[in-house]
């Protein structure tokens, strides 16, 4: 039976940079990846029905830390920092790195991880990396394109296939276009994300 989730009752719940600062329950975490300024924070957002619980940053490449969001009490979600962004030092890119790692290699919670492209432009070679990662550790995961209202409709099979052949994606693996504005993509998401097995 597909699980129910009351979306009123979501809320923001703790920011960690360890394990020891992780949530101590069972409770099933979905996790958003993607680059800086693809647009986690706005597709969290729009999920939950909320404007402003993830807070969207005004510079790219400030957020540091993971951020997990109480669902109902069934789920979180789990907001990774975004990799890839230019200006910032080695050592923090090494930083945010093992904060990621971490949490996708130990984290026993983790159920999904959902990894956001920008439909608007070819993968990156941090993109490529880290859909070879998911691969690699045998994660569940969904590619989902975002921004898809910022470009016209003629060019959206165009774009998904430039996303699926850069990242050689098997055929089974969905790609799901994405609009924080409108919405679009949101259901098909929540239906990826509340399979029977991601809760088994």
């Amino acid at each position: 039976m597909k699980l129910k989730l009351n979306l009123n009752n979501a809320r923001f719940e703790i920011t960690a940079v360890k394990p020891d600062q992780y949530p101590k329950n069972d409770i099933p975490e979905i996790t958003f990846v993607g680059r800086s300024n693809v647009g986690k924070s706005s597709l969290i957002n729009a999920m939950l029905n909320r404007k402003n619980l993830a807070k969207v940053a005004a510079t790219p490449g400030r957020t540091r830390v993971i951020n997990f969001y109480n669902i109902d009490d069934k789920i979180y979600f789990v907001d990774l920092p975004g990799y890839g962004f230019a200006k910032v030092s080695k050592s923090m890119k090494s930083g945010w790195k093992d904060l990621i790692e971490t949490y996708l290699t130990e984290r026993e919670q983790l159920r999904k991880v959902v990894m956001l492209v920008d439909i608007r432009h070819s993968p990156t070679s941090d993109d490529v990396l880290m859909h070879e990662w998911l691969k690699t550790m045998k994660r569940s995961y969904v590619v989902v394109a975002t921004k898809l209202d910022k470009i016209p409709r003629s060019k959206i099979k165009e774009r998904l296939s430039d996303i699926r052949n850069t990242l050689k994606l098997r055929d089974d693996v969905k790609i799901i276009s994405f609009s924080s504005e409108t919405k679009q993509g949101r259901d098909e998401l929540w239906e990826e994300i509340l399979e029977e097995s991601s809760f088994s």
